[in-house]
């Protein structure tokens, strides 16, 4: 009907009425409002409009407002929006508009009511809110109490570990030390150490030192200590089991110092995986905002990356090696049997780490390097506790069971079960 009323022309009291373009009305016209206040409604003219010129013209006298003492009503297409609403406009009319919260991350600057505005990456807000707040930066501090006791504990680990090597050291000589694995044994209480020194790494602000050698660290000490593990546990089994019956091989195996050629060659193996690890999927101190929207996590990158599932893969085929060779020898001469101390370690090592990844993958805030912390120190506890503290009881407590007489009778013991079956 608007489209066509362009075009229409008519006469009314004489009057030709036409429209222009735009659908206004180009001729003079009185303004009319309806006076209810009698019995009867009758109309006022209480303004005109002009064509040419162009005017308005209104007696606001002669306005009767249906309302007190005649007063004018207020137009309101819609109330102003609460705090932290923007306005939403429905229609043409710019007046009439929908309240919209602001949702989180945003906020309503009174400069531009129609819009929310995005938070910096260093802020947040709730929503329906009108300013951004600072973000919290959290890491592991080294002033937790939690921390002081992971701290703690670690310290103490290592202490024992340099108190152990002392204390084998000074009995290098003795049957319970030879037994052991002699000076193989100092490699192992060092690897334990390398991996205790490593956890230092998870207290305080990640920078790039700490990312890059904590878990390699790790990883590459604890991997010497199992090769060392699966090593003597093997080599164990070579002697009672193997000299005899396949001497060929038993032979061989000494000339050609089998035993340090796999250590080696299993170590480097480990290094090998972490220098690429550190290479390709370099861990570096990273700033995480996706989480929780109050909080900047600070965190190394190396959990999430290949080369540190390579080298806990590796670690896991050792720990499996090791568990192995001991269930071979669990039929050795007692004082050389450590099948049971061998799983025992074995066995906390593998629950920590289950643990740690169970949390890990559901757990992702700031005391998830507690979680790794304590792992690490269950297994370097598990693998010292279950592989040395029975030495160092023998040494210290049991002086009788360590001389050569008692290792010989064991021996002894151990021919004539055999020979029975």
């Amino acid at each position: 009907l608007l489209e066509q009323i362009y075009k229409v022309n008519f006469l009314l009291h004489e009057d030709m009425v036409t429209f222009d373009d735009n659908g206004d009305l180009l001729s003079d016209y009185n303004i009319i409002a309806w006076d209810w206040s009698g019995p009867t409604w009758t109309f006022r003219i209480i303004g005109s409009s002009t064509w040419s010129p162009v005017g308005l013209n209104i007696n606001k006298t002669k306005i009767q407002w249906h309302g007190e003492n005649n007063q004018v009503p207020t137009s309101v297409c819609t109330k102003d929006c609460l705090e932290g609403h923007h306005r939403v406009v429905v229609g043409s009319h710019h007046c009439c508009f929908e309240c919209v919260l602001c949702e989180a991350g945003t906020f309503l600057n009174k400069s531009d009511l129609n819009s929310c505005q995005p938070c910096g990456k260093e802020e947040w807000a709730p929503e329906g809110s009108q300013t951004c707040f600072p973000r919290t930066v959290v890491f592991l501090t080294w002033h937790e109490p939690i921390s002081w006791m992971l701290l703690a504990a670690n310290t103490l680990l290592l202490l024992l570990l340099v108190g152990t090597a002392v204390l084998l050291a000074w009995h290098l000589d003795t049957p319970v030390v030879r037994s052991a694995g002699g000076r193989l044994c100092f490699l192992m209480l060092g690897s334990l150490a390398a991996g205790s020194c490593s956890l230092y790494g998870f207290f305080g602000e990640p920078t790039v030192p700490t990312c890059l050698l904590r878990q390699a660290l790790f990883s590459f000490g604890f991997a010497i200590f199992l090769s060392c593990l699966t090593i003597r546990s093997f080599q164990l089994v070579i002697i009672f089991k193997f000299s005899t019956k396949v001497p060929t091989f038993y032979h061989a195996w000494v000339q050609n110092h089998g035993a340090g050629l796999f250590v080696i060659v299993s170590s480097m193996a480990q290094l090998l995986i972490c220098l690429t690890w550190l290479a390709v999927w370099t861990p570096l101190p990273t700033r995480e905002y996706q989480r929780f929207p109050q909080l900047v996590m600070l965190e190394c990158t190396e959990a999430n990356s290949l080369g540190f599932l390579l080298a806990f893969t590796y670690k896991c085929l050792l720990s499996v090696s090791a568990f192995a060779c001991s269930y071979m020898g669990k039929e050795l001469p007692e004082n050389y049997n450590e099948a049971k101390c061998v799983t025992f370690s074995l066995l906390l090592n593998f629950v920590s780490w289950i643990t740690f990844f169970t949390m890990a993958s559901i757990y992702q805030g700031k005391y998830l390097p507690v979680v790794n912390v304590l792992a690490g120190l269950i297994s370097l506890s598990g693998g010292f506790s279950g592989y040395f503290l029975p030495k160092c009881y023998v040494i210290l407590f049991r002086p009788d069971l360590n001389n050569t007489e008692h290792f010989q009778a064991s021996i002894q013991d151990y021919t004539r079960r055999c020979g029975s079956t």
